[in-house]
């Protein structure tokens, strides 16, 4: 295989921010249909033990490759983040903090509710954050 053809299969499929028409289409998607409420306020509630400067708002829904990938707050500000469970203690952008908080999610309720479909969102998350610029930051949070 060419160094280009090398080059473009390590490519990932594009994160595109969810169009406010199917907002309400992709927390059930990411979550699953039953689950969609209750990972709804533990991302929240994650968000608001990790950071002490979250203090609600907007927050925005990314996919990759049509599939829901993580929710992240609205903020041009990074968040300090900080972490009892591994002493991680840090400042990232939102959208960082969006990947920490879904992969924290996902990871709980798949051990709480043994969802397939959960597992595969978070490895699917987990792909992404290892490739993101923050990924250092990411992985340290969340290990």
């Amino acid at each position: 295989m060419s160094s280009s053809a090398s080059a473009l299969a390590n490519l990932a499929p594009t994160v595109t921010i969810v169009p406010d028409g199917q907002r309400i289409e992709f927390l059930p998607r990411l979550f699953g249909k039953r689950l969609f409420f209750v990972g709804e306020i533990r991302a929240f509630g994650f968000m608001d033990r990790l950071s002490p400067d979250y203090k609600g708002g907007f927050w925005t829904f990314y996919e990759q490759g049509g599939e829901p990938l993580f929710l992240a707050p609205t903020r041009s500000e990074p968040f300090r983040i900080s972490w009892h469970g591994n002493g991680y203690e840090g400042a990232v952008s939102a959208e960082a903090a969006g990947i920490i908080v879904t992969l924290f999610t996902l990871s709980d309720l798949s051990m709480e509710f043994k969802d397939d479909r959960l597992a595969e969102a978070y490895h699917r998350l987990l792909d992404h954050a290892c490739r993101h610029s923050e990924a250092a930051d990411i992985l340290a949070a969340i290990d």
